[in-house]
């Protein structure tokens, strides 16, 4: 049965601490304004990235394991096989919620290489009673841009935010 996206975002953004896989130091990402966005909005936000130690000023730790108090939820925007081992971190740590980014919403197989869902991961999650969006984008919905706020209306409209 289809689940409503925005029940779920409306759990996961009721969390106070987020952990956030894919900063990048590198270039500007999705994963960066979702950091900052996190943080704007007053969340305590850790960044993760094994390549680096701090981002934008902050410590930034190379696992979820690493990170001193345990996030509530998990933000990933990465390589589909990086969330697949998030995902294994935070079932060991107990983490409950995660939420994987997509750009096309959380239809399966419309963004193959702009997708950080992995099916495996999703299994994963629901067996181990990880609540999980697989797709779509907190930007759309922690004070968005115009171009996220139209991106969750034609996604909205098209279906695309319905959770299978």
């Amino acid at each position: 049965m289809p689940q409503n996206l925005n029940s779920l975002v409306q759990d996961f953004l009721a969390q106070k601490h987020i952990a956030v896989v894919g900063v990048s130091d590198q270039r500007e990402t999705g994963c960066n304004l979702g950091y900052r966005k996190f943080k704007e909005a007053g969340y305590r936000v850790s960044a993760v990235n094994p390549r680096i130690s701090s981002f934008e000023g902050d410590p930034c730790y190379p696992d979820l394991q690493s990170i001193p108090k345990k996030p509530d939820a998990v933000f990933i925007l990465a390589n589909p096989a990086v969330t697949e081992a998030i995902v294994e971190q935070c079932v060991n740590l107990g983490i409950r919620r995660v939420w994987m980014h997509c750009l096309m919403g959380t239809k399966a197989g419309l963004a193959q290489g702009m997708t950080s869902v992995s099916s495996e991961a999703v299994r994963a999650c629901r067996e181990n009673g990880i609540t999980v969006i697989p797709g779509a984008c907190p930007n759309q919905f922690l004070n968005p841009d115009f171009g996220h706020k139209m991106m969750r209306l034609m996604f909205g409209a098209l279906g695309f935010h319905r959770v299978n």
